[in-house]
């Protein structure tokens, strides 16, 4: 009678002195390769280059990437049974790719002609290193590969599409007229009659087209003009992004190239105050009112705890902005506007486009210095001036003082908080009604000489 024995299970032998360890498979280096790259690619983009323009953020990511494929390529070979020798090609394309928009730095219009160019060749690399991974990648792995593959396509598109896109013709003619003010063009758009003349400074991000809940009230009163800034809007770019007092003295050849005269009632909104008030230290003759919209203060970094800290994720993010607006992202944002239809239409196309970041990357890069120039208005005297604050940020730490300080620069002033978010007090039917009753009582104080009510 045969007895059964169960079978052991012996481990493996020890490989002998010398022997090389047997090799595992690629996936831990490969999620190893891309977490690095990723890794790479954020600390380029957001601390090296933090705040930097459209071209170096992409040649930072991209290096980033590289790294993450070069990674892949060596560590596959020497670590691993499943070497990934082709992972040295999308290594090279990237690196050379960012390497060259890193140091050549072009500008917007050679980075638009270069959109209709590597779209196609992203996809066939796509496509080649996913053909390339199907051989020489096992099991899981595989799959781990996927979503890269799908990134790689989709951002072909998605660039190809936002390409399209800019170019299609959307009947958005400029509503005024372009001057050149010395290098440059910008637009301003001029309504109704008589004096003084109501000029409407855009906050970040805005555009002259953000003012059309104000501007047709206000022009069955006086003359108002809603204008861009360098980059803004319809307006042409600058060579490079201007401060406070450079914007003031480009406003002041567009006022005068388009015919327009003072006196002037400058009404700004948000980082448009900050110009307003350069604007009113510069040309004081020029200036007969004021209305600050929920305005920015040339004190922000110091009043404002909370600020400095704000600035530079936004210095960061707003750098990101081109970039992901030029590979399609953008259409995955859900722009609004609480303007009026046709008007919140107009707007969003012209704020969600490429140029747009790119403004506001651009005018952040110096408010700073847009800030301490504004600090140059001391004093407003007892000309007019209304300050209106949004609920909304009545509770951000050290806001309120920052707004009555404005409001003290003249001793003959308004200062009232409006049931309204900050964007509100120009898109939402209500606040814009506020916005427009404080302009048309500055208006009346300066062409009757009395006081504004209230005092």
């Amino acid at each position: 009678m045969s007895v059964h024995h169960p079978t052991r299970r012996h481990p493996a032998p020890e490989p002998a002195a010398g022997e090389a360890k047997p090799r595992h498979g690629a996936g831990g280096a490969i999620v190893a390769s891309l977490a690095a790259g990723a890794a790479g690619a954020l600390v380029l983009a957001l601390v090296v280059f933090a705040g930097g323009t459209e071209a170096t953020i992409t040649g930072a990511l991209l290096l980033g990437f590289g790294f993450g494929w070069a990674l892949m390529a060596v560590w596959s070979v020497r670590r691993t049974a499943q070497p990934q020798r082709w992972a040295a090609v999308p290594a090279a394309a990237m690196t050379g790719t960012g390497a060259a928009l890193v140091i050549l730095n072009p500008g917007d219009e050679t980075l638009a002609v270069l959109t209709w160019i590597w779209p196609p060749l992203l996809l066939a690399l796509a496509a080649w290193t996913y053909l390339q991974a199907r051989r020489t990648v096992a099991g899981k792995a595989r799959w781990m590969l996927t979503p890269v593959f799908a990134a790689l396509v989709l951002t072909s598109i998605g660039a190809t599409y936002a390409n399209v896109a800019l170019t299609r013709e959307v009947d958005y003619a400029a509503p005024g007229h372009l001057y050149d003010v010395g290098g440059h063009r910008l637009h301003i758009d001029c309504r109704g009659h008589g004096s003084p003349t109501v000029v409407l400074s855009n906050g970040l991000g805005e555009i002259s087209a953000s003012w059309a809940r104000i501007t047709g009230p206000v022009a069955e009163t006086t003359r108002v003009c809603a204008y861009d800034r360098a980059g803004q809007g319809w307006s042409g770019n600058a060579a490079d992004p201007l401060d406070g007092i450079e914007s003031a003295e480009d406003l002041h050849t567009l006022l005068a190239e388009a015919g327009e005269r003072g006196p002037y009632v400058l009404v700004g909104h948000s980082t448009g105050g900050t110009y307003a008030l350069t604007y009113a230290a510069r040309y004081p003759d020029q200036v007969a009112g004021m209305v600050l919209l929920d305005s920015s203060s040339p004190e922000q970094f110091t009043r404002m705890p909370a600020y400095p800290g704000q600035y530079q994720l936004m210095r960061r993010g707003l750098a990101l902005m081109p970039t992901f607006r030029r590979v399609g992202l953008a259409e995955l944002i859900p722009w609004t506007s609480h303007l009026p239809a046709t008007d919140a239409e107009k707007v969003i196309a012209l704020t969600s486009t490429t140029k747009a970041a790119s403004n506001q990357r651009d005018e952040l890069s110096v408010i700073r210095d847009v800030f301490t120039q504004a600090q140059a208005l001391t004093t407003f005297d007892d000309r007019p001036l209304t300050v209106l604050t949004a609920s909304e940020n009545v509770g951000t730490d050290g806001w309120v003082g920052a707004q009555e300080q404005l409001a003290a620069l003249s001793v003959n002033h308004v200062h009232r908080t409006v049931d309204s978010t900050h964007a509100g007090l120009l898109e939402d039917a209500g606040p814009a009604a506020e916005s427009v009753r404080a302009i048309e009582e500055v208006i009346a104080s300066v062409r009757t000489g009395t006081p504004l009510e209230g005092q």
